[in-house]
């Protein structure tokens, strides 16, 4: 993880000096890429997963979840202000030393190697192609790509569809700070919930939910008071999909590959957010407007949320274990 921390770092430090568009793209896209993908959910739970029993897993899950969601709040009041008192050049190397901060941390999560005379013998080939064999592991994983496609064109898009409205740009920082602080709320929510609940009825509510609130904030006249009473419940479902996806993972495979196993789920989400971003602005550019997008997200949602509702979340009934 400290490799990719410091990839993080480099990437913010150097983005802050490019002269070309292929080295904005090399900093941004490739350094901070790969910087992020050793930071992300699915590394995180791979440790948490194996830290805490099963009845108190997607409880902790919720709680590192929530603790990004306040980074996410926290972060973008700060760097407005950082803008606007030494610039995005300042900006970009002030946040670069801090994603230095990250490596000492990471230092507390290494994890000593031990061996389990109950471990079931399985290689990390065999572990994928149990997952992939699995129906609902494929089921939630192709939700997760829903999951990534509206987090990310809102986030992405939805500063311009205000201005496109005739919104100033204070009232999408506003609105993007409360989903921040909102889904502190909902990811601690679902994590609490997911010890209680089966986690498929909760994933198939939130995607259904979400899509309640695209069509409501689509539908009804527009106002500040709208957009933000928007971005409050979207953040109530914001990346509260996260707790109980991991620990649907890692109920059902355990969590001696957990890490592995999310990272292909996550990757399904990056997928998905790779296309709301994209598609967001080329949509955009062909008809001048957000709407098919609007109705893409609501659509997928629906989706999303009958795709789990058919996951079995029972435990994989393995052979005799045996030691490792």
């Amino acid at each position: 993880m400290c490799i990719r921390d410091r990839l993080y770092a480099a990437g913010l430090a150097l983005m802050a000096n490019v002269t070309a568009p292929w080295l904005f793209v090399l900093t941004a896209g490739v350094l901070i890429g790969a910087g992020l993908s050793g930071v992300t959910f699915s590394v995180v739970s791979g440790v948490l997963g194996r830290r805490f029993p099963p009845e108190k897993r997607s409880m902790a899950l919720g709680i590192s979840a929530a603790a990004g969601s306040f980074g996410q709040f926290a972060l973008l009041p700060a760097t407005q202000w950082l803008l606007s008192t030494v610039g995005w050049h300042g900006a970009l190397l002030t946040l670069a030393a801090a994603g230095l901060l990250i490596v000492p941390l990471a230092a507390a999560m290494v994890e000593r190697r031990e061996t389990h005379a109950h471990a079931f013998a399985q290689s990390a080939g065999q572990a994928i192609g149990e997952a992939f064999a699995h129906r609902g592991y494929v089921l939630l994983t192709l939700g997760f790509f829903v999951c990534g496609f509206q987090v990310v064109f809102v986030g992405v898009h939805l500063p311009a569809y205000l201005a496109d409205r005739g919104f100033p740009a204070h009232v999408a920082v506003v609105a993007l700070a409360l989903v921040g602080l909102f889904n502190i709320v909902g990811t601690y929510t679902t994590g609490w919930l997911g010890g209680r609940v089966p986690k498929k009825y909760i994933l198939s509510c939130i995607y259904f939910g979400r899509t309640v609130v695209f069509a409501l904030f689509f539908w009804l006249p527009l106002s500040e008071l709208t957009v933000y009473a928007f971005a409050v419940a979207l953040g109530l479902l914001w990346l509260s999909t996260v707790p109980p996806t991991n620990a649907m993972v890692a109920q059902i495979f355990g969590v001696r590959y957990l890490a592995m196993l999310s990272g292909f789920t996550f990757l399904s989400h990056q997928v998905g957010s790779f296309l709301g971003a994209w598609l967001g602005g080329k949509l955009f550019d062909a008809t001048g407007s957000y709407d098919v997008v609007w109705y893409l997200a609501m659509g997928l949602g629906i989706v999303a949320g009958l795709l789990n509702l058919p996951i079995d979340e029972r435990a994989i009934k393995r052979p005799a274990l045996q030691a490792t």
